[in-house]
């Protein structure tokens, strides 16, 4: 069964809510993986796209904003390599994450100076279309990722 649905009266609400619960502090990952939340990450990732601009605000992805903590902490969520448009390859610092119906977290993942992993979160969405792919995507491997930063 699914997580409960955010309700929320409008948009101004769900990105109040982002800001408070995401943008304020890391978030660790089951993995010990620190994950850290741009503002700005919201109109991406809230929004969808109309030709070719995020300009429609998807009550879909916004219901589901506290998923993406329940995904990131989630021991049994599904890992996959993330696809890279540009280069037409799959790139073990990209993780994708599957835990709660087709719903996607994407992590970009780097180094700290001290050497230790942190994340980036890109975006998220509810992979109806997409999901057969991204299921058939490599595995998400932590010592390929470490071995493909400098």
């Amino acid at each position: 069964m699914p997580p409960p649905l955010l309700k929320f009266a409008d948009e101004a609400a769900y990105r109040q809510h982002f800001h408070a619960n995401y943008c304020t502090g890391a978030i660790m990952t089951h993995d010990g993986i620190p994950v850290y939340f741009d503002r700005w990450k919201f109109d991406h990732a809230f929004f969808e796209s109309v030709a070719a601009k995020d300009d429609t605000f998807s009550l879909i992805r916004a219901e589901r904003m506290d998923w993406i903590r329940l995904t990131l902490q989630d021991v049994g969520a599904d890992r996959f390599q993330g696809w890279n448009k540009k280069t037409k390859t799959y790139e073990p610092h990209r993780r994708v994450e599957v835990v709660h119906e087709d719903f996607v977290v994407v992590l970009q993942i780097s180094r700290k100076r001290n050497g230790h992993l942190k994340a980036k979160f890109v975006t998220c969405y509810q992979a109806d279309n997409s999901i057969g792919m991204i299921r058939q995507s490599p595995v998400w491997d932590r010592g390929a990722c470490e071995n493909a930063l400098p």
